[in-house]
């Protein structure tokens, strides 16, 4: 089952002579319980990309769907809850909430939608995060490493459909970096999620089920873990 479909994407900056075209009629689709890296050189239209399968940039034309829905058919109130629940976002800044402790930060999102958490599940997360003896700690008293996992935590929380890295070890030393990666493949093979990550790490790159390499705002490949095209 496709979980993402995307189908002719653009996204152009400017008008006229000064246009800038971010994205060039980008279209693939991913399955669900895959791991796909998307890798490009600074300025290939990566981040563009994430920004439109997050549901956080509208596309010039094109299409996006997620689970299912036409992403950007949703007026935009309803498309801002369809991410919350539908799309876990780890960031290379955390973004974690100063305030709230570990395993508050983890429920954030269904507490944003006013829904009681799966206490179970949770607990399974943090547990399988590592997190258990930090779970009432707050940001503040945790390593850049532990951080990182609360964000993973939080991302997977909901059982979204999908969930999008944003360069999730650029600041993470090489041994907490590894870890990470290897957390997402377990959210991959433990929790059945589908995970893309944006990165310029080949070894990160070389983790993942499938490579999607922009140039210029183009697709220009799309290989499995093989080497093969998808």
């Amino acid at each position: 089952m496709d979980v993402i479909n995307v189908d002719g994407l653009n996204k152009f900056y400017g008008k006229g002579t000064t246009q800038v075209s971010a994205l060039r009629d980008v279209s693939f689709a991913i399955k669900q319980g895959e791991f796909v890296a998307v890798v490009g050189a600074s300025g290939s239209g990566k981040s563009t990309l994430l920004h439109m399968l997050g549901g956080l940039d509208k596309p010039s034309d094109g299409y996006v769907h997620i689970d299912g829905e036409n992403l950007y058919a949703l007026k935009e109130k309803d498309r801002a809850v369809f991410r919350r629940r539908k799309i876990g976002f780890i960031f290379q800044s955390y973004n974690l909430i100063p305030v709230l402790n570990v395993e508050e930060n983890i429920q954030l999102p269904m507490l944003l939608d006013h829904r009681q958490p799966d206490k179970a599940y949770i607990s399974d997360l943090i547990h399988t995060l590592g997190l258990h003896d930090r779970r009432k700690h707050l940001p503040s008293e945790l390593s850049g490493g532990q951080q990182q996992r609360v964000a993973i935590g939080r991302a997977l929380a909901y059982r979204p459909a999908i969930v999008l890295a944003d360069e999730p070890t650029g600041n993470l030393d090489s041994a907490n970096g590894r870890e990470v990666i290897e957390l997402l493949k377990l959210a991959v093979n433990q929790y059945h999620q589908t995970v893309i990550v944006i990165t310029h790490d080949m070894n990160v790159a070389a983790e993942a089920d499938r490579v999607l390499k922009l140039q210029d705002g183009k697709l220009i490949s799309d290989t499995s873990s093989h080497g093969r095209g998808v």
